[in-house]
């Protein structure tokens, strides 16, 4: 039913009416919504179907060494906020490891009558005992941050406690942190993130911690990071000015500051005496000319001194882009993207000095995740050039390994068994032409003998913030969608990260726009290809992602017949007063500046809804802890559809924050609204 709007100007609603009066303005039909999807009958086969998916006892208990300890966050049906646990390596290697639990968050969430969530933990090596607990209340990513004794197994009662805020720590010594939180007025920045750095001691109030670094308002944060390599200990502080850009520092024993002579939009790390550099941008210097997205490595003294000669590691080309890097004691693992299928390479120094690279022989072609095991604050470390190594893509299950440098061999700690089925599926890399020309990748994974025939497609994507898509195992998808003859579609469109910095920054500010060209230009191929047709073509996406879906059905509905819209931005004249939306601009633009929202009112979902078009019916879930990107976006989006007659689905859930789900029960009930409406709409 057509309601009528507190104003005759759409533009000035946003304005008029808050955050609230528009979650009133829509939860009733938030209350319908569930009604109507929990009443199909897809969601009462695809939740516990689901929930046994993700409480699955097979899955990999991923694991962060912390010395001779192997740390893992278990949930499961009976653990449901999770357990903290840990084991050795010894007990890992086995099918069914003896855990020793830590800390069990649902025994704690009952004792004190709070909706834990957990959010990590800060230990202090050698020897891990001390401990800074971060737990977020219902998901948000403001948390307490508590000290906590691993071996006692206690909450320290004169330990360090921060209330409820957006902190970060990290240790100095054992009676001693660096902590950044809420201090009072005027200590955040505009994006909602501490501001303010202060040396705080054990025993001694908050308010007497001393002020040690300090940024702007308009900054987007700032952050310390402390290294206790031995004989090489430093303290280095970041001051972020945007989201791509920063100036770092490195303090000295006087307490002075020295600004590292990097490019701000570079990303500087310090191991032992060496610098490594990534490049998001080319930069030359000591006669040496170095393109975007390539990593180097110099001499720390010598470049800090202003001698800047250094040698790349890595450097891209038009198909090859580094996803990440980590350090075993005396190597560079790169892990390294080639049109979006993960390689590995080892790079090592020789005797003069000179790093030299080869390739390892890694399965193919997938995602790897690439983990160094090594310790640095530890003289002797049996790891020290050990790694773990997973791989997984579309249609094969993770599997995690154990493997050196000095060897070829690798070890199978841990393998998933195949959830789904797989024997008529396959996966095909394809390339749709956007707008401007560009050839546009994407993954389609589905039935062999559904070739030609047009059939219910799920197309995802996310083009922002240089985040790659690359191929994972999603039993879920597997079993809610592939096995019942759907199809689903990966975009790797411009502003991801796929092909390194230049394919993000391709698609940022004013040429924003060219995310959402990319995402209509493969669903155009697919329908002209025949895989299938608008009236099965659904879409979906999160947080960034949901603007993409936002911006993509509002201009070309005619294509899609689903819109599954999560956490989403969707109002862009004003998301950047909204918690931490102003840590975005450098992605989006000012929509203050005349110049910026030229462009930004050309695609902002919210401003660009009309009466007259004929838009699907779209889901919009959120959650009301989503302390990123404020629920007022899913909102009052809604209330605007139901307002303008269009009809609408809602879900916000009370915790999860922005993730949507606090746990595996909260996720199986979110993901079968969401497989339920997908069913409903493009059967």
């Amino acid at each position: 039913m057509t309601q009528t709007l507190p104003s005759d100007d759409p533009y000035q609603w946003l304005e008029e009416i808050d955050s609230e009066r528009a979650l009133a303005w829509v939860e009733g039909r938030n209350s319908v919504s569930q009604r109507e999807l929990t009443g199909q009958p897809e969601y009462a086969e695809l939740k516990p179907q689901i929930l046994d998916v993700l409480n699955a006892s097979d899955r990999i208990p991923y694991v962060v060494r912390r010395g001779e300890w192997f740390y893992n966050l278990w949930q499961d049906q009976d653990h449901k906020r999770g357990l903290w646990r840990r084991t050795t390596l010894d007990e890992y290697r086995k099918p069914a490891p003896d855990w020793e639990t830590v800390l069990d968050l649902d025994e704690l969430s009952l004792q004190e009558n709070e909706n834990w969530v957990w959010a990590g933990a800060h230990t202090l090596g050698p020897d891990h005992r001390h401990c800074l607990i971060q737990l977020s209340r219902g998901g948000a990513d403001a948390v307490v941050v508590r000290e906590f004794d691993t071996v006692s197994k206690i909450f320290l009662t004169y330990g360090f406690v921060l209330p409820e805020a957006k902190s970060s720590v990290d240790w100095i010594d054992a009676d001693t942190i660096y902590v950044s939180t809420y201090f009072g007025e005027g200590s955040l920045t505009d994006s909602g993130y501490p501001r303010i750095i202060k040396r705080w001691q054990r025993g001694k109030p908050l308010a007497e911690a001393v002020t040690v670094f300090e940024g702007a308002t308009t900054d987007v944060a700032v952050s310390v990071w402390v290294d206790h390599t031995p004989g090489f200990e430093r303290t280095v502080f970041t001051q972020s000015i945007d989201f791509y850009n920063a100036h770092t520092f490195v303090l000295h024993d006087d307490d002075t500051l020295l600004a590292l002579d990097v490019p701000t939009d570079s990303s500087p790390h310090f191991v032992r005496d060496q610098l490594l550099l990534r490049l998001r941008s080319p930069l030359t210097v000591a006669e040496q000319n170095w393109p975007a997205g390539s990593l180097l490595i110099a001499k720390a003294a010598a470049w800090q001194g202003g001698d800047k000669h250094a040698q790349a590691i890595f450097t891209p080309s038009a198909t090859r882009s580094l996803a990440d890097y980590t350090l075993t004691r005396d190597t560079v693992l790169l892990n390294v993207l080639d049109n979006v299928a993960g390689k590995l390479e080892i790079w090592r120094q020789d005797a003069a000095g000179h790093f030299r690279g080869e390739a390892v022989d890694a399965p193919f072609p997938g995602t790897l995740g690439v983990g160094a095991l090594h310790d640095p604050q530890l003289a002797e470390d049996p790891l020290a050039e050990h790694y773990l190594l997973s791989y997984t893509d579309f249609l094969t299950p993770d599997s995690l390994y154990l493997a050196s440098t000095d060897s070829a061999e690798r070890e199978c700690l841990k393998a998933r068994t195949t959830l789904f089925g797989t024997d008529k599926l396959r996966v095909e890399q394809r390339f749709a032409v956007s707008a401007d020309g560009t050839r546009i990748p994407y993954f389609l994974i589905g039935n062999n003998a559904a070739s030609g025939t047009p059939q219910p497609t799920l197309l995802y994507g996310y083009g922002g913030f240089e985040v790659s898509l690359e191929p994972w195992y999603s039993a879920v998808y597997g079993r809610a969608w592939l096995d019942k003859g759907a199809q689903w579609v990966v975009a790797n469109i411009r502003g991801g990260g796929e092909f390194g910095p230049d394919w993000h920054r391709s698609a940022i500010r004013e040429n924003k726009h060219r995310s959402y060209d990319d995402f209509i230009a493969v669903a155009e191929d697919l329908i002209d290809r025949g895989v299938t047709s608008p009236e099965h073509l659904g879409i979906m996406g999160g947080s960034n992602g949901g603007l993409l879906v936002g911006a993509t059905f509002t201009q070309r509905p005619e294509l899609f017949n689903a819109v599954v819209c999560s956490v989403p931005l969707l109002d862009m004249r004003r998301y950047h007063t909204l918690l931490a939306g102003a840590s975005w601009m450098a992605e989006y633009g000012n929509p203050d500046l005349d110049e910026d929202w030229a462009f930004m009112s050309r695609y902002s979902p919210y401003q660009n809804l009309q009466t007259d078009s004929n838009y699907p019916e779209v889901l919009f879930t959120t959650s009301t802890r989503d302390d990123r990107v404020h629920p007022a976006h899913a909102r009052k989006m809604a209330a605007r559809m139901l307002a303008l007659g269009h009809p609408v689905l809602y879900y916000e859930n009370i915790e999860g924050g922005h993730g949507g789900a606090a746990d595996n029960e909260q996720r199986a009930h979110l993901l079968a609204l969401e497989f339920s409406y997908l069913w409903r709409q493009l059967r």
